[in-house]
């Protein structure tokens, strides 16, 4: 079989960084093709010189049979070839329909008949198995469904070749479905895809091929059927990789977070937390379950004073601290992985010095009055940088700059230096490959060994079950039950996590 797409010697060089270096790369016609690394592996920079974004520093192009010079995205657009990137580009006071035709000429311009374009658009989408409302306004709709919108939008534009960025990094389990039965059907009709993952269980599930980057070079092509999880993870990083995580003593020990039914409304202002009570002890992780957008966010922002709590309290070794600002509860000896760090975690257009003291830049040896000590915050980043493996050519340089698994790296250095006697950490291993993940993990275990509470959020029930100690599951703004992991059945988790309480789970077994 010839190939549909070829890229060949393709390399790509950043100042101080060689991103791509003499990568080939070759697509077949209606492939699923997953394209795996690590963050900062090239994957995303490969992709963006074939979808226009960026000019190789050198290397070809071919597609079906002709070299191509892919100048732009409206060129990539012109080839057939359009991606979805992990950061939609959407802009959300605009309804679907606006953004799938907006830059598209029209036949009676300047004048737009949004209801005919509104039917095409939903005619197109029925095709492919996919449901929209095409007069909802971008920031109404749902993450799921935006990334449903960029799809739809690329195809509006004729691409035959999809490029999927990241796709499930924000999904739902259920959201992740939907999309794998959207990509199959696109393949069945004629297209390519190509699916960028550091998720190893997805691209078993969903690839036919899969060319796995490291440090900028491919490391090989293989069929999915041919290779297992553990041989993927090793070619991805270079070795052994071992997701696993010894459990605390359970021991009892002092309690360090108390919650007494709290409760606190959403933005919409309904009730999103209902009368949570639990306790979190020294020298535990305490894992917080549930399908996304069922009150975990509230419930964090809730305990770190970003969320006014309308009833019950908050208790920080016995002291209490409801609706106390965010800086005094910080000072109490709490540390916040957000579970955005882009929007919360950094500021991303400042320097990594600059991110290393967001906490106590106010305090000494930090500062002193109105002054920043610049020499000592200079050798302080220096220090994180060195002990957390944080890969940057200095401290200079932008938060922007660096891949998401190194943002991640930042903010667990800059929290975990503090050493706190509570560390809420909240999805923190989203969008990261196997080798972050296992290092991560490390990291928080070792903090909890410490003698840390740890309160851990994720809608990822692996990383539930690898790290936690106990787990808690959360289902519209309720607790359903709290389980010692030991005795954890992910059947149970499952019914708990759909809304059905521990004690009625109890009376169905016995």
């Amino acid at each position: 079989m010839s190939a549909y797409l070829r890229m060949i010697n393709i390399c790509k060089q950043f100042p101080g960084v060689l991103a791509n270096d003499h990568v080939n790369f070759e697509l077949f016609k209606g492939e699923v093709h997953a394209l795996l690394g690590e963050n900062g592996a090239g994957k995303s920079t490969l992709m963006n010189i074939l979808s226009g974004l960026y000019p190789p520093t050198s290397g070809e192009i071919w597609l079906n049979g002709k070299e191509v010079h892919v100048n732009s995205p409206k060129t990539a657009i012109e080839l057939g070839i359009g991606m979805v990137h992990q950061h939609f580009m959407l802009i959300p006071a605009l309804s679907v329909v606006e953004n799938i035709v907006l830059g598209i000429k029209q036949k009676r311009e300047p004048f737009l008949d949004l209801k005919e374009l509104a039917a095409d658009i939903q005619n197109l989408a029925m095709q492919y198995g996919m449901k929209i409302d095409p007069f909802a306004k971008v920031w109404q709709i749902s993450v799921g469904e935006q990334q449903r919108v960029e799809i739809i939008k690329a195809l509006y534009r004729g691409a035959e070749l999809l490029i999927l960025d990241e796709p499930t990094a924000v999904l739902t389990p259920q959201e992740t479905e939907e999309l794998f039965k959207m990509i199959r059907s696109l393949t069945k009709k004629g297209h390519t895809v190509v699916f960028i993952s550091h998720k190893l269980n997805e691209v078993k599930e969903i690839s036919d091929r899969i060319t796995v980057l490291r440090q900028g070079k491919n490391v090989g092509t293989v069929q999915n059927s041919s290779i297992t999880k553990e041989e993927l993870a090793k070619m991805m990083v270079g070795r052994e990789i071992k997701l696993c995580s010894s459990k605390g003593t359970g021991v009892k020990k002092d309690v360090i977070l108390e919650l007494k039914e709290i409760e606190a409304q959403n933005n919409k202002h309904l009730k999103a937390l209902k009368k949570i009570s639990l306790e979190v002890r020294k020298g535990e992780i305490l894992g917080i379950a549930g399908v996304d957008g069922n009150g975990q966010s509230e419930l964090v922002e809730a305990i770190t004073g970003l969320r006014t709590i309308t009833h019950g309290k908050v208790l920080l070794n016995g002291k209490d601290v409801t609706n106390m600002s965010p800086r005094t509860i910080l000072d109490s000896s709490v540390s916040h992985i957000p579970e955005d760090r882009h929007l919360m975690g950094l500021v991303m257009t400042g320097t990594l010095k600059e991110n290393a003291i967001l906490i106590n830049y106010h305090k000494p040896p930090f500062s002193s009055g109105a002054f920043l000590n610049w020499k000592y915050i200079t050798n302080y980043t220096c220090k994180l940088i060195k002990e957390y493996d944080v890969r940057t050519p200095s401290e200079d340089v932008l938060a922007k700059n660096l891949s998401g698994g190194n943002q991640q790296k930042l903010i667990l250095a800059r929290e975990l230096d503090r050493n706190p006697d509570l560390l809420i950490a909240m999805h923190p291993t989203r969008g990261l490959d196997v080798g972050a993940i296992e290092y991560i993990y490390n990291k928080i275990t070792e903090q909890r060994d410490k003698g840390s509470a740890v309160l851990l959020v994720s809608t990822e029930l692996d990383e539930i079950l690898t790290l936690s100690d106990r787990i808690a599951v959360i289902y519209e703004g309720q607790i359903m039950g709290i389980i010692d992991c030991q005795f954890a059945d992910i059947e149970h988790l499952g019914l708990m996590m759909a809304g059905t309480p521990i004690d009625q789970i109890k009376k169905q077994v016995s």
